[in-house]
């Protein structure tokens, strides 16, 4: 984006929408796409990782009384809406957030879902 635009408006409104940008000096208004996409993260353990959280929650569902449970897994879902409207640039930002904090990429896996 160009130095010598002032935006009017906010960039983090809840829904997409246009913004027309107003020149601080002589030259023409331009409209910028501005909006938030929503994405998701889950994050689950690796094949072969213990998971009692997961037993606990297997013999918590048998106890009750649900039939056909074989086994439970237990993970994380991050719903996490980030600004902009480049899918690829949000899917890449959200790689590295589950490499760098959301994930312990040493015993869980992750995926990445862009969403809208």
């Amino acid at each position: 984006m160009d130095s010598n635009v002032a935006l009017r408006g906010s960039g983090l409104a809840r829904a997409p929408q246009v913004i027309t940008a107003k020149p601080l000096r002589r030259g023409v208004a331009v409209e910028y796409w501005v909006g938030n996409m929503k994405a998701r993260v889950t994050v689950t353990l690796k094949s072969g990782i213990l998971d009692p959280q997961g037993k606990a929650i297997e013999g918590a569902l048998k106890s009750l009384g649900v039939d056909g449970v074989a086994s439970v897994r237990q993970g994380k879902v991050f719903d996490i809406e980030i600004s902009g409207s480049d899918k690829a640039t949000a899917e890449a930002a959200l790689k590295d957030a589950a490499d760098k904090l959301l994930a312990n990429t040493v015993i869980e896996n992750y995926r990445v879902e862009v969403l809208s």
